[in-house]
């Protein structure tokens, strides 16, 4: 991992998206702070799309496109894509499964659910499960007092075992059952929003983010990016980002931003 401040010239002129995971990229201690929403915002005005690409639920991502400055987001880690149209006022939602088997889903995530809280003492269903339509979050420090990393190496495995796909945030474990993540929700909205292949532009992009989920971006966008706290996961990523920040979360993101726009 090279330090961002480094980033050359002749990448920096050629960047018109920025793809970013939220909690704990863009947030500091949970929160997201006015110097960030103003350097989204500086992104937007100097031409450069911002699009969040995120674990967090459906009922949050409604609320981000619709007041963040953003050019839409990815959801659920892959489950869904939203836009929202500005000038006709309509949200565009986008899912990878037809309801009818996000409802199935649903029920066998209920049935598994049970059976983590039981085997993983201290972990927690996540605040937001609420406003999820197609994974489990399982808290292992958000709200609960934070769990050995083995612990929730445990929470994975009971995942595994049900034929679900899981990831580690730096927050919650991540649970859904489907042939999709980040980077393959993140190929579509390319397609069908902007009528591109993700492939021929790749190299205009900047992807930031801060943890093992984050890691099938950090393996495919050549300019892909940690803030200083991804450095705790180090060990523990499939794939390591090209660069890192020397500042910690909304700071770090802050500081890439100044990068980009210097």
């Amino acid at each position: 991992m090279k330090p961002f401040e480094q980033f050359p010239d002749r990448f920096r002129k050629e960047i018109r998206y920025v793809l970013t995971d939220i909690d704990d990229t863009i947030t500091t201690g949970g929160r997201l702070t006015s110097t960030v929403f103003e350097a989204m915002e500086r992104l937007q005005k100097a031409g450069i799309k911002v699009i969040p690409i995120t674990g967090r639920p459906a009922g949050w991502c409604d609320h981000m496109a619709r007041m963040w400055p953003v050019d839409g987001l990815v959801g659920e880690n892959g489950a869904f894509y939203f836009r929202y149209d500005r000038g006709l006022k309509k949200m565009h939602r986008r899912y990878w499964k037809p309801e009818a088997e996000r409802k199935q889903d649903r029920e066998r995530l209920d049935l598994l659910k049970r059976k983590i809280l039981k085997k993983v003492p201290g972990c927690r269903v996540a605040s937001d499960q609420a406003f999820r339509e197609a994974d489990l979050a399982i808290d292992f420090c958000e709200d609960v007092p934070p769990l050995d990393m083995s612990q929730v190496e445990e929470i994975v495995r009971c995942f595994l075992a049900a034929g679900a796909q899981a990831k580690i945030s730096s927050i919650h474990v991540n649970g859904w059952f489907g042939a999709y993540d980040k980077l393959a929700m993140t190929r579509l909205f390319f397609e069908e929003v902007f009528g591109l292949i993700l492939d021929e532009v790749k190299d205009q992009v900047v992807f930031a983010g801060d943890s093992p989920n984050d890691a099938p971006m950090f393996g495919y966008f050549p300019h892909s990016l940690g803030v200083a706290n991804v450095l705790r996961f180090r060990e523990r990523m499939a794939a390591a980002p090209a660069w890192v920040t020397k500042k910690a979360e909304g700071k770090g993101f802050a500081e890439m931003v100044e990068v980009l726009l210097a």
